[in-house]
């Protein structure tokens, strides 16, 4: 059993009228994760749900992998993704209705021992925070144009907030016939915690004010997980907000 455990909460938000949102807390295997499910009326909820489904029922049976060493516990994660894809792909092709469906995930497993090790991957621009003595760090890189446009030095990180195109991703699941997810790897301390969170998220608060709402939950992640939901629904809940936060089982 993993000696970490997650919470999570997810909330249709005050403007759409379907949750397009998914997540997984498999606290016994050391999985967890977040999809958030574009296309169409129904087809991104079905994307986000079946790719959840799908990474439950595999991280289940490949779990023991993700502890024989780093080359394994990436490979295990990016094949998560990929079966997933191929999931939504299969589905889209047998119901036209779910034609163009989606789907973005950021994915985390924690192998557990003495200096555990955290793995990442994600598509999309669902992400990943590190809280540690009161610092949050990203820990994710939003796959969309306008992160693109920052890195080349076009836009500026204010004009970016408003920009047109700051949600067009460039990868998801689903989409293409290959998925090449970003997997990173990162010692932890048994104080941390980790969020994994959709952009319902992301697009009502600043990483400042996420940082607040850690600072004021007492490593608790129960209130930390509760707290920004509500502090996103109280900005305006203008889209699903999906929260997951991963503490150490004794704190």
């Amino acid at each position: 059993m993993s000696s970490w455990i997650g919470v999570g909460q997810s909330e249709i938000g005050l403007v759409r009228t379907l949750n397009q949102d998914a997540f997984a807390v498999l606290d016994e295997v050391g999985v967890w994760a977040v999809a958030d499910g574009m296309g169409g009326h129904v087809g991104g909820e079905v994307a986000a749900q079946m790719a959840i489904a799908t990474i439950q029922a595999e991280a289940r049976t490949t779990s023991t992998l993700l502890y024989n060493d780093q080359a394994s516990s990436v490979e295990v994660l990016t094949d998560l993704i990929s079966r997933a894809h191929d999931a939504i792909l299969n589905q889209a092709r047998s119901k036209s209705k779910l034609k163009g469906m989606g789907t973005t995930i950021v994915l985390l497993a924690i192998v557990s021992g003495p200096a555990p090790l955290a793995y990442l991957a994600h598509v999309g621009d669902s992400r990943a925070y590190r809280f540690r003595s009161g610092t949050l760090t990203p820990l994710t890189k939003d796959h969309t144009l306008i992160e693109k446009y920052l890195e080349r030095g076009i836009l500026t990180v204010e004009t970016a907030k408003t920009h047109p195109e700051r949600h067009v991703l460039t990868r998801a699941l689903g989409i293409g016939s290959t998925v090449k997810p970003t997997v990173t790897a990162f010692p932890l301390l048994p104080e941390d915690l980790v969020l994994l969170c959709s952009d319902g998220l992301t697009k009502m608060l600043e990483d400042e004010e996420i940082r607040t709402v850690f600072a004021a939950g007492e490593l608790d992640p129960t209130q930390v997980c509760n707290r920004l939901v509500t502090a996103a629904l109280d900005r305006g809940g203008e889209d699903n907000v999906t929260v997951v936060v991963v503490a150490p089982r004794c704190s």
